[in-house]
């Protein structure tokens, strides 16, 4: 009794909760469960009549509620129960009868629940697919009904819902049986029917069904439900599809007119006129769509939907090739506009929509005058002065005609007008461009461009930017710079393609773009080099493209569509262009460094075979050669030391280069070694380099180390920044061995080395020399003697230097008081005297 009483109080505090939209249609359903369960339950061998009707009502109830939340597997078993608890319900009525017309009374009482039950049954099994037995507990219903004439609407209800659901799930032959069901039920009993708008509707889907299953098996079954359903129900919607059957039946057109008549006077909207003039139309039943069409405008004369219907007839017109009548319309609808007419806004849009589409597929064809004939309807419906930023494009568009058809003056005026309309509008520059090119007019055009880079890198705010893509600047300018070069104005064309590369995203156009200004602007340079003159902001502009491209070809990395062999073939081109220049700008020191470093940089890209690493290792020596070059000219200290620091990074990375290019071959004879040595003794000593000691240790200890190599280190020890006497003096000494060493000593050679050698060990003026100094000094001298003895070939005015040299040395030695080291220097210059040719007789 306590589980029961649960039960129940559960149950209705479900119902109060879901009135009260507490608990949802699921929650609702599952707490319905556990009550109906917890009744069953309780059951018992011999319920009392309450508890039976009790477990009736709450099992249909339970058994919906799971069909209603799409759970109608579990709903059958509640159904099933209810089925069960109503026969023990008549079971035990009848038992408790006194006649025959208490049984009569007990039998409709259960009848009422028995039907719900059955009904509930059939939206299980059509949910579940079980259309057998559907058909059978709808039959069931459909018995009842003699007994149950109320329950007619709801059953046929309940058909056409059924019908509806299996034709979503194109289950045509069984909707075709429900929606026939449904109309059977609903005449079964005009005082409970649906009504007639009701059946029309059932009739009209019905029809809908037997169209879409098999048109041409069920076209009489589909022509009969629609009539039925317009005799039922007079609706556009039975108008529509009547016609729909009758074309698709290839009807003539005398009978389509008279389905067409029969709704004459029907209410019906706009767009569904138009809809079936289209449908007409669609079905090429231009006769009778044109003259249904025509009739149109005069239900809805004083409508806002007239504009609407006047421009779909304009759009069939057009559609169907009766291009002069609709042309006809056009210019009753012009005359409408300025005669209290007027379209409305959204209708006059549609309008100029029509219009430009039907100029843009003759601009299309070439056939510019009938172009600008459509475009000039369009102008009519603008008044003089009007500011409009689609009257801006109208212009453009006809400008564009003007100029194809060689009317420039009608061009420029229609520019103008845009220019007015829209200023700031890069596709108004462009058409001021176009002009200025045709008539050959180079610095406008130049402007026009200019202006056109500058809209370009501006987000417009008009309403062009809605038909503008992030490419359409870059498109403008790509077609000016086509334009300029097919009208051969390379100066326009380098502008244009100038702003074309800041703009394009594409890497290969964007390398095709620059390629071609290399090539406009090195036929210029050359041209002006051929004049003997150079134009530097032209060579600039070329070093421009040429950092633009390396800078491109690092950011290539990141798209997809630039190949690896793409960036090589790239880098390939530029580098050989830069190199190029840098040989032809031998007069140009700084511009010729330039060339190389960017030559260098841009073979960075490239695979590093032997020809890319030589070519590199060139680049860098030659750049740090200028570099050095520069640094010794006049210039500021700040300068110089930025030009030695600058040959320095070059040649550190020339010899990283130079390491690994030795491994690939046999490069014994080439001087790249010495001269990275030159370089970078030269570099390093006039910036004062602390290292410099440590890279001179290595160069002492080199076997192969070549005269003419220490000589010029000993004069680059002495060149100004640099003051380096010990390293200078230790160069002449390892020379002066060498020379030595040889097997005929070149005398002309030795004696500039020695003299060197002397000048730097006994500076003139000096008087106070250390013992070991002019011992030292003493040796060269007894060197020179030595040689001198030897050949013929030692110069003379060396010979008369040295005698001079150690004679005055000597003098010196006498001035401080020392008589024997200066009658022993004296004494050696005697001994040079000797060996005096034609000179001899005037030192004597």
């Amino acid at each position: 009794l306590q589980v029961e009483e649960s039960a129940v109080g559960l149950w209705n505090w479900t119902v109060t909760k879901h009135t009260g939209a507490v608990i949802s249609d699921e929650q609702r359903a599952k707490l319905r469960f556990v009550a109906c369960r917890l009744i069953c339950f309780c059951e018992g061998s011999d319920p009392p009549e309450g508890t039976i009707r009790r477990q009736i009502l709450m099992c249909m109830k339970t058994g919906k509620g799971w069909i209603d939340i799409g759970k109608s597997g579990v709903a059958d078993g509640f159904l099933e129960k209810a089925m069960s608890s109503i026969e023990k319900l008549y079971a035990k009525l009848r038992n408790g009868s006194d006649g025959e017309a208490d049984i009569q009374v007990h039998r409709a009482d259960v009848e009422k629940s028995l039907f719900k039950v059955l009904s509930y049954q059939a939206e299980s099994a059509v949910a579940q697919g079980d259309f057998q037995k559907a058909v059978m507990c709808v039959q069931r219903c459909k018995d009842m009904l003699m007994k149950l004439p109320k329950e007619s609407c709801y059953l046929s209800i309940l058909c056409y819902n059924f019908g509806v659901e299996t034709y979503e799930c194109k289950r045509y032959e069984q909707s075709s049986f429900w929606l026939s069901q449904s109309y059977d039920i609903g005449k079964m009993d005009m005082k409970h029917s649906v009504g007639k708008e009701m059946q029309a509707k059932v009739l009209r889907l019905l029809a809908t069904t037997y169209f879409e299953w098999d048109c041409s098996l069920y076209l009489d079954k589909a022509l009969k439900a629609i009539s039925l359903a317009n005799q039922e129900n007079l609706h556009p919607a039975g108008f529509f599809l009547k016609v729909k059957i009758l074309l698709k039946s290839g009807a003539s057109d005398e009978d389509i007119n008279s389905a067409l008549a029969e709704f004459r006077h029907l209410e019906m909207s706009s767009d569904f006129c138009l809809n079936t003039a289209k449908l007409l139309l669609e079905h090429g039943r231009e006769s009778v769509g044109f003259d249904f069409l025509k009739s149109v405008p005069e239900r809805f004369e004083s409508s806002p939907d007239r504009g609407k219907i006047t421009l779909l007839h304009i759009e069939f017109l057009l559609q169907n090739k009766r291009e002069l009548l609709a042309k006809q319309k056009i210019e009753e609808v012009i005359v409408g506009h300025y005669t209290g007419k007027q379209l409305l806004p959204e209708a006059l849009n549609q309008l100029h929509i029509i219009l430009w589409d039907k100029a843009a597929k003759h601009y299309e064809e070439k056939s510019y005058s009938e172009a600008l004939h459509w475009y000039n309807y369009s102008v009519s419906f603008y008044t003089p002065g009007q500011i409009d930023q689609n009257l801006a494009k109208l212009q453009r568009n006809m400008a564009s005609c003007y100029l194809h058809l060689k009317q420039v003056d009608k061009a420029k005026e229609a520019v103008k007008q845009a220019e007015r309309c829209d200023p700031n509008s890069i596709f108004t520059k462009f058409c001021v461009y176009k002009i200025a090119v045709m008539e050959n007019d180079t610095d406008k055009a130049k402007e026009a461009v200019i202006e056109m880079g500058k809209l370009a890198d501006q987000p417009s705010e008009d309403e062009d930017s809605l038909r503008m893509d992030k490419n359409t600047g870059s498109n403008l300018l790509s077609l000016a710079a086509q334009i300029a070069l097919e009208n051969d104005q390379h100066i326009v064309a380098i502008k244009a393609l100038e702003y074309l590369s800041e703009h394009l995203q594409d890497c290969r156009q964007l390398f095709a773009a620059l390629k071609c200004l290399v090539h406009l602007m090195l036929s210029k340079v050359m041209a002006e080099n051929a004049e003997k003159r150079w134009v530097y902001e032209d060579i600039n502009s070329i070093l421009t493209y040429l950092n633009l491209a390396h800078k491109k070809l690092a950011e290539s990395f990141t798209e997809e569509k630039f190949t690896g062999d793409m960036r090589v073939l790239e880098a390939h081109w530029f580098r050989k262009v830069a190199w190029n220049l840098a040989v032809q700008f031998k007069d140009s020191p700084e511009k010729m460094r330039d060339f190389f470093v960017l030559s260098f940089k841009l073979s960075q890209f490239c695979p590093s075979d032997k020809a890319v690493l030589i070519a590199q290792k060139t680049c860098l020596l030659m750049a740090a050669a200028v570099d050095l070059e520069l640094g010794r000219q006049q210039v500021t200290p700040s300068e110089q030391m930025e030009l030695f620091s600058q040959a320095l990074q070059h040649l550190q990375m020339c010899k990283d280069i130079w390491k690994v290019l030795k491994l690939t071959g046999d490069f014994a004879k080439d001087p790249t070694d010495t001269l990275l040595l030159l370089y970078e003794f030269e570099a390093r000593s006039k910036l004062n380099d602390p290292t410099l000691h440590n890279l001179m240790e290595s160069v002492w200890e080199q076997p192969q180390i070549e005269i003419k190599t220490l000589e010029i280190i000993a004069s680059l020890a002495m060149e100004s920044p640099a003051r380096y006497p010990v390293l200078c003096k230790k160069a002449l000494k390892s020379a002066l061995n060498l020379h030595r060493k040889q097997a005929v000593i070149d005398a002309v050679k030795f004696s500039k080395c020695l003299h060197s050698l002397i000048n730097i060990s006994l500076p003139t003026g000096l008087t106070d020399l250390d013992t070991c100094v002019l011992q030292e000094v003493w040796d060269y001298f007894e060197d020179a003697l030595s040689v001198v003895s030897s050949t013929d070939a030692y110069p003379e005015m060396e010979i008369l230097w040295l005698m001079t040299r150690a004679w005055n040395t000597g003098i010196f030695q006498y001035t401080v008081g020392k008589f024997k080291e200066a009658e022993q220097w004296c004494g050696l210059g005697m001994r040079f005297l000797n060996h005096l040719g034609s000179l001899k007789k005037s030192y004597e």
